[in-house]
């Protein structure tokens, strides 16, 4: 009898592999949808505001269905692992914050001198690339086991949310020939032109 895999095999079937940052996307995820009552998003009930674009946002995706092609998926790019998830019915949402260091609190002694010297650049012997990857996979399982209130600050926000996801004509950009949404499009030398042509990094075509 085939067995339906659980929310957690579904992100990681998704994301394509197992790592502490699909992990606590995926807390945070879980957390929402545990502490809100809410289920997946079949349209755009729920808007999903990340400020990273990581591996976490792989979990929220498959566990919120939020996504960019629905348009409440919002991407920030501030580097920062916050997210937040709205209803657009009401508002009201929680944004969860990863807080800084607790990946280094909680993870097994040496990660992070292991993770740092993988990550330099320099020699690593074959044995320290093999501690880091169990150091890695009991990382996962810490993030996915420790009490939420450890890795993460949550707090109930109030959310200005964007108009839901319109659909627009498109036009012809004058010097890549591709097509370019209308709203997006510039007026370069009198002629339509994509945000990439407009700022001069395609070359025209002949």
């Amino acid at each position: 009898m085939c067995m339906e895999k659980t929310p957690w095999e579904k992100a990681v079937e998704f994301h394509g592999h197992v790592c502490p940052g699909l992990a606590y996307g995926y807390r945070a995820a879980m957390e929402y949808l545990k502490r809100m009552e809410a289920g997946p998003s079949k349209d755009e009930e729920v808007v999903a505001i990340v400020e990273t674009d990581n591996c976490g946002v792989d979990a929220i995706q498959v566990l919120t269905s939020c996504t960019f092609g629905k348009g409440n998926l919002i991407f920030k790019d501030y580097g920062k692992n916050v997210f937040t998830f709205a209803s657009r019915d009401t508002q009201e949402g929680l944004r969860i914050s990863l807080k800084h260091g607790a990946m280094e609190k909680v993870a097994p002694e040496g990660w992070k001198e292991l993770r740092e010297k993988l990550f330099s650049g320099g020699e690593v012997k074959e044995e320290e690339r093999q501690l880091f990857k169990k150091h890695h996979a009991e990382l996962t399982q810490i993030i996915l086991n420790v009490p939420v209130e450890e890795i993460f600050e949550i707090k109930t926000v109030k959310v200005d949310l964007p108009f839901k996801a319109k659909l627009f004509d498109s036009v012809q950009c004058g010097f890549c020939g591709e097509g370019i949404m209308e709203p997006r499009a510039r007026v370069k030398e009198g002629k339509f032109a994509c945000p990439e042509c407009f700022e001069g990094y395609r070359s025209r075509v002949n």
